[in-house]
């Protein structure tokens, strides 16, 4: 799984997290990279729900 399709899963817009702030997206993007989906979304859980309420994924 790529870091862009694990945003998708958690409901959060890749595209406009990476526009608006493309540091933290990369820099969250290496640790996604060195460890399982699973350990990241333990490692980073309260983050990424900051990140699903400011960069609500819009489904059409």
């Amino acid at each position: 799984m790529v870091f862009e399709q694990y945003l998708e899963q958690k409901n959060i817009d890749s595209e406009k997290f990476l526009w608006e702030n493309p540091e933290n997206f990369q820099e969250l993007k290496v640790i996604f990279n060195q460890v399982s989906p699973e350990s990241f979304t333990a490692q980073k859980k309260f983050l990424i729900n900051k990140l699903r309420r400011k960069y609500q994924l819009k489904i059409y």
